[in-house]
């Protein structure tokens, strides 16, 4: 993706007397830290014309989000019960009003959002079978035609058979990526993932690999992945893989749940199982996080308390799940709940380590180390919802942007 070339700007000539902000780089510098909310550079520009513009200068912007961008607030999510409408959750002056952020189309509900990384959304377009990276925060757009032997056709995406990701291809880096999940049956009837990988470096997808998808019991309806997005922990990216499956010839039916791995480093996939207690019969009562450390963590729910599973090695190499934590989110969040009631995990947020939670009194964000929690005012339900992080710099030109307007005085 391009980016605006920056514009010169002329130093101060720099006297003896002259105060440390009277200096462009150390003052630079110094709004460089600000945090990294909507309202941080909007609120500077307002101090004098000399500060508006070193804050609305483009190639200060691009660094202030390359220097958060590894801790970008939730701006909101894209729910595509909604036609991948954008649903802000932050507040007054950071809230994003969601018409910053909307994708225009004749149909009402053309797109399904896959996923969201590094400022990018993945979009599934229904019309054509086509893909889109669409970049909210510049409103740029690139499609892709899906990789030719891959019948989008044959699948399903409202039953979850199509997945995907994207990603930005390293710190800094305009260049992206785009991971391409399939589950569905080979020549020999047996069921795989597929997986193939799209480089706007090249302009090309790559070659298609896949593995087995093996299940205890006989699985009697098609393998699929959930709607729940990927998430990246360490150098893989991690989905959800579900069966619904029966031990008996009767009607004995229930899930089982294993996790798709994808290394992005060695371009390899595999199947992960999960541990026992993860036997959960619906797909909100477990996820995929990271872990302490950046590796690959699983959060089950029981009733009302979380556990939090973390994959490791041995000196061996022999990969098993550890028990890390549990957390009493009926304690924690000072709910009150009696048995009858219901806590769903909806998703987890990966930048900033949260898990989104829906209970009886609305929405709340959970910090997974901090465990510290925030209720999502406004919120009462969501469903089919990715999260947003991300660096949002609006209009701060001479004059007053209507970006910075609308921001500061939005409600």
């Amino acid at each position: 993706m391009t980016t605006a070339s920056p514009r010169r700007r002329h130093l101060r000539p720099r006297s003896s007397a002259a105060g440390p902000l009277d200096d462009d780089d150390l003052l630079c510098e110094i709004l460089l830290r600000l945090p990294p909310q909507p309202c941080s550079l909007p609120r500077a520009s307002l101090v004098c014309k000399r500060w508006r513009n070193l804050a609305s200068d483009p190639g200060f912007s691009r660094r202030f989000r390359i220097h958060h961008r590894r801790s970008p607030p939730l701006l909101g999510f894209f729910d595509n019960d909604l036609g991948c409408s954008f649903l802000p959750t932050l507040e007054a002056p950071n809230r994003v009003s969601p018409g910053r952020f909307s994708l225009q189309s004749g149909d009402r509900f053309p797109f399904r959002c896959l996923g969201c990384r590094h400022g990018l959304v993945l979009v599934f377009d229904r019309t054509d079978l086509s893909f889109l990276v669409w970049e909210p925060l510049t409103g740029e757009q690139h499609r892709l035609a899906c990789r030719p032997g891959f019948d989008l056709a044959e699948f399903d995406p409202e039953r979850g058979r199509i997945n995907g990701a994207v990603r930005r291809a390293g710190r800094g880096v305009q260049h992206f990526q785009v991971v391409l999940v399939v589950a569905g049956d080979d020549d020999t009837k047996q069921r795989r993932a597929f997986a193939c990988v799209y480089s706007s470096e090249t302009g090309a997808w790559g070659n298609v690999m896949s593995t087995l998808i093996k299940f205890k019991f006989m699985v009697v309806f098609p393998s699929r992945f959930h709607t729940v997005p990927a998430v990246l922990a360490g150098d893989s990216l991690y989905w959800i893989l579900a069966g619904i499956s029966s031990s008996s010839v009767g009607f004995d039916f229930h899930a089982e749940w294993q996790i798709l791995e994808f290394d992005l480093e060695r371009q390899k996939l595999a199947v992960i199982q999960t541990p026992a207690m993860a036997k959960v019969p619906r797909k909100d009562r477990f996820t995929v996080v990271r872990g302490d450390g950046g590796g690959l963590g699983l959060l089950i729910l029981k009733d009302f308390t979380a556990q939090l599973w973390k994959r490791k090695m041995d000196s061996d190499g022999v990969a098993s799940w550890e028990l890390e934590k549990t957390i009493d989110l009926n304690k924690l969040l000072s709910l009150n709940l009696d048995k009858m009631s219901c806590v769903r995990m909806l998703r987890f947020a990966e930048d900033n380590n949260l898990l989104v939670l829906h209970t009886y009194f609305g929405l709340f964000t959970v910090q997974l180390q901090s465990l510290q929690f925030k209720k999502l005012s406004g919120k009462k339900k969501l469903s089919q919802c990715h999260p947003f992080e991300s660096v949002y710099t609006v209009e701060t030109g001479i004059g007053g942007g209507h970006g910075e307007a609308n921001l500061l005085q939005n409600a």
